[in-house]
């Protein structure tokens, strides 16, 4: 597998809900470099492994929009929308944030990431900078 289908399948997987993806997609000696509107946050594989224990008791699903993903070597960039449906909308799906991501691939694993994000709001969604492109 390529590492551009790695990180394409990744994003396309039920990660709201199937705990074994972490051990699937993500390398054992990995970390997540993280730039977001609450600041930085760095996350190895147990930090990743709490994270989306917690995404799962608080979301019934993630949906991944990509614009863009881009190959070179064993690095992937991919630029996408996340949306989600929380436990409580019942059905109902949200933008949460904006992301940039920079994959280093190991192994046919995720091994680095540098990613930057910003919360979704109406009117980037309504410029059409976020629509989503055939890859």
């Amino acid at each position: 597998m390529t590492s551009k289908a790695l990180i394409k399948s990744y994003y396309e997987s039920d990660l709201a809900n199937d705990e074994t993806l972490i051990d699937k997609f993500y390398h054992k000696d990995c970390v997540i470099h993280w730039n977001s509107s609450r600041g930085y946050t760095k996350m190895n594989f147990s930090g990743i492994t709490a994270f989306f224990k917690s995404v799962r008791e608080s979301y019934n699903n993630l949906r991944f929009e990509i614009t863009h993903l881009l190959e070179e070597d064993d690095v992937v960039t991919s630029r996408h929308t996340l949306y989600a449906n929380t436990i409580e909308s019942q059905g109902e799906e949200m933008p949460i944030a904006h992301y940039i991501c920079i994959h280093h691939i190991i192994d046919n694993q995720i091994h680095r990431t540098f990613e930057i994000s910003q919360p979704a709001d109406t009117d980037s969604l309504d410029s059409g900078a976020y629509s989503k492109i055939n890859i």
